[in-house]
């Protein structure tokens, strides 16, 4: 379909039965669903060492930019949904996302720890075109003077430059923007709803001038099919001011297998099972593995191999990792809240 990154609409793998769609009820597959949801709680604990926050909001479920190897895609089978096009096309928006956060940081005992917008699904995705829970999160976030890292592969997140700018005078914030691929026709049939590379290069250059720290994430790297973009990626966003980097290898969780294999045979179907096989290479023999430290670089030849290369760029770009950029977690004042005379 155009515009849509899954081919497919399968069953989630909690499903005991599933309908099939007639020809018209395909047709409207296509056109986007915006749903309501009032959250209870909306900030979630991060418990897995090999990422650098610990706490994560995701105001919306599922994501429109329809990125065919998006590894939170079997989360929408917790919705009775499909992983396929109905993530892409039907997206849960938490409406309530901004008072349920102002409520958790008013609560006693609350202890200051960044906050990670965009760990699931794009916090910038076009709902927020509409909606704007991003924003109304962020002037809460400045509010509280409590940090926050974003991650996001759009050109929308520079409608926030104020808040942003305002945020990164105080250490407050550092802004990721993910970049798959410099090739406009691979983008475009691998992330179809997404910005489009170029642009997200300018988007690099604007936050750097306005001096929000900004850094590059090359995700996910795909064996012979992107993985030799690794250094023009960095490169390129190095040289509009990006400060850090980070890389990641694709992930193919749970119903994930099936849609990106059919992605392959649809659009890659001369080298299919070789990306399939690469991919093995670097997951003990499996298309996935979800052993914490392994998940997100692999291992094998191959997998060291990306990661030498990685290393031997970002120390000839001057990019730092992640980790080096330490937001304040020192400044969190609630509104009204008088301070310590001591």
């Amino acid at each position: 379909m155009k515009g849509r990154g899954a081919i497919g609409n399968p069953p989630g793998r909690f499903e005991s039965s599933w309908r099939e769609r007639d020809d018209a009820e395909a047709e409207n597959t296509r056109r986007t669903e915006l749903r309501h949801e009032q959250a209870r709680e909306v900030l979630s604990a991060n418990d897995s060492p090999d990422l650098p926050f610990e706490r994560a909001l995701n105001p919306y479920r599922g994501c429109e930019h329809g990125c065919i190897y998006c590894y939170a895609r079997p989360s929408h089978a917790y919705l009775g949904l499909s992983p396929g096009l109905d993530f892409e096309t039907k997206i849960s928006a938490k409406i309530n996302a901004p008072e349920r956060l102002r409520a958790a940081l008013c609560q006693e005992g609350y202890v200051v720890k960044p906050i990670n917008l965009g760990s699931n699904t794009d916090p910038y995705q076009p709902a927020e075109r509409r909606l704007g829970l991003t924003r109304a999160i962020l002037e809460v976030l400045l509010e509280y003077r409590h940090p926050v890292s974003i991650v996001t592969k759009s050109a929308l997140v520079l409608r926030d430059l104020d808040l942003l700018a305002a945020l990164a005078r105080e250490n407050l914030v550092l802004v990721g923007v993910s970049i798959t691929t410099l090739d406009n026709r691979l983008a475009a049939r691998m992330e179809p709803r997404a910005t489009a590379p170029h642009r997200r290069l300018q988007t690099i250059a604007e936050l750097a001038a306005a001096g929000v720290p900004v850094g590059v994430f090359a995700a996910p790297i795909i064996p012979a099919i992107n993985d030799h973009e690794l250094e023009r990626i960095l490169a390129a966003a190095a040289e509009r001011g990006a400060r850090f980097a980070g890389y990641t290898l694709i992930r193919l969780p749970h119903e994930l297998k099936a849609l990106f294999r059919e992605w392959l045979e649809a659009h890659c179907p001369d080298r299919a099972e070789h990306v399939l096989s690469l991919i093995r290479q670097m997951r003990g023999g499996r298309e996935n593995d979800s052993r914490f430290f392994h998940r997100l670089r692999g291992e094998g030849p191959y997998a060291e191999l990306l990661g030498q290369r990685f290393r031997l760029a970002c120390k000839r770009l001057g990019l730092q990792g992640r980790q080096a950029i330490r937001l304040d977690t020192t400044l969190f004042r609630r509104p009204g809240e008088q301070l310590p005379l001591f």
